[in-house]
C-alpha cells in the first residue's frame, strides 16, 4: 500500500476532523431539539414521562406514543400544536438548523429552496383539507378543521404517524391525498420518510423542461435549483431512483394482494410502510393486527427499502456487490 505524502496526509487529516466536527455538531443539535421537545410537551401539560416519551418519537418522527389513542388521548390542541412545530422541525434538512443556529437567523429556513418548499406545500395543502372539512360540514367551524387538518397534514408528511383524529373516515378525496402526500416525505437529510421534497422537485423541473422541449425542439433550457444548474447525471440518478421505487411499489403491492388483501389495504399497507408511515386505509387503518404472517413479511421488507432508500438494499442483496 502507497504511502501518503505529508500534505495528502494532512487533508486527510483535516477532513475526517471535520467529519467528526460535523457528526458531533449534528448529534448536539438532536439532543438539543429533544430536550426543548420535552420541555414543551411538559409545559403544555403532559407528564415527565410522557413528555420524555412524545420527544424520543416526535423529533425521530417515529410516531410511537404512551397511548392507544396516541396524541388525541391528551384532547388538548395545545400538545398538538408543540407536536405539529417538532414534527416540522424533524422533518428539515438538520444541516439548515446548523446555518439558523450558526447565523443566529431564521433566514436559512427561507433561503432554502427544499424546506421553502416543503413549508409551502405543508401550507397549501392544510388549507385545501380545511376547506373541504369545513365545507362538508365534518367540523362544525373553518377553525376546528384548520387545526385537524394541520395536525394530521404534518403528520402524516413527515411521516411520523401521530394520530389525533381518524382521518380514515373524513369525506371525499380526503384520507387517499393524505396517504399520496406520504410519498413526497420531508426534505433531505432530515429523520422523515418519503421520497424526499428535493427529489419530487426535481422531478417536477425535469418534466416541465420536457414539455417545453417537445413544444420548441430546438430550445436549451437548464434545469435550476436554488440558482444551482441540476446536472445531467444528478438528474439521471433522481429518474433511476424514481423508477425504481415505483416498480418496488407495484411488486410489493402485488405481493400484498397475492396474500388475499384488497386492493386498498394492499396499497395503503405498501404505502404506509415504504413510507415509514405508520396510520394506513383498510385493514391497515390503525395496526397490522388483523393481515396475515406473509403480509407482515412483505411489509418488514417494505420498511427496510424505504428506511435505506431502495438502492442501499438492492445493492446489498446483489451477487455482483458480494464478489467485488
Amino acid at each position: 500500500m502507497a504511502h501518503l505524502s505529508g500534505d495528502e496526509g494532512l487533508l486527510k487529516a483535516f477532513a475526517n476532523d471535520l467529519d467528526i466536527h460535523s457528526a458531533r455538531a449534528l448529534w448536539i443539535l438532536y439532543i438539543g431539539l429533544t430536550i426543548a421537545c420535552t420541555v414543551a410537551y411538559w409545559l403544555a401539560g403532559m407528564t415527565p414521562f410522557d413528555a420524555v416519551a412524545h420527544s424520543f418519537s416526535t423529533i425521530s418522527t417515529g410516531g410511537f406514543s404512551t397511548h392507544d389513542a396516541s396524541l388525541g388521548y391528551f384532547a388538548s390542541d395545545t400538545i398538538e400544536l408543540v407536536a405539529v412545530v417538532f414534527m416540522l422541525l424533524g422533518a428539515v434538512n438538520f444541516s439548515v438548523h446548523f446555518m439558523v443556529l450558526r447565523k443566529k437567523s431564521l433566514s436559512p429556513y427561507f433561503h432554502d429552496t427544499e424546506v421553502r418548499t416543503f413549508l409551502v406545500f405543508v401550507i397549501a395543502t392544510t388549507l385545501l383539507i380545511a376547506l373541504v372539512l369545513s365545507w362538508t360540514g365534518y367540523y362544525p367551524s373553518l377553525l376546528s378543521a384548520l387545526i385537524n387538518a394541520d395536525f394530521e397534514v404534518v403528520s402524516v408528511i413527515t411521516s411520523t404517524g401521530f394520530g389525533a383524529a381518524d382521518f380514515t373516515q373524513w369525506p371525499t378525496f380526503v384520507p387517499v391525498l393524505l396517504i399520496f402526500i406520504s410519498f413526497i416525505g420531508g426534505c433531505g437529510g432530515s429523520t422523515a420518510g418519503g421520497m424526499k421534497v428535493m427529489r419530487v422537485l426535481m422531478l417536477m423541473k425535469e418534466a416541465v423542461r420536457e414539455v417545453d422541449h417537445l413544444i420548441h425542439p430546438r430550445s436549451v433550457k437548464l434545469v435550476k435549483i436554488g440558482g444551482r444548474i441540476l446536472q445531467e447525471r444528478t438528474a439521471q440518478a433522481i429518474w433511476g431512483f424514481f423508477g425504481m421505487y415505483v416498480m418496488v411499489f407495484v411488486v410489493l403491492m402485488l405481493s400484498m394482494m397475492a396474500t388475499g388483501l384488497d386492493q386498498i389495504t394492499a396499497f395503503s399497507a405498501v404505502a404506509t410502510s415504504i413510507n415509514n408511515l405508520g396510520p394506513g386505509l383498510g385493514d391497515v387503518a390503525y395496526n397490522f393486527a388483523t393481515v396475515g404472517a406473509d403480509a407482515k413479511l412483505i411489509s418488514v421488507l417494505a420498511m427496510l427499502l424505504g428506511r435505506l432508500e431502495i438502492f442501499s438494499l438492492l445493492v446489498l442483496l446483489s451477487p455482483a456487490f458480494w464478489r467485488e
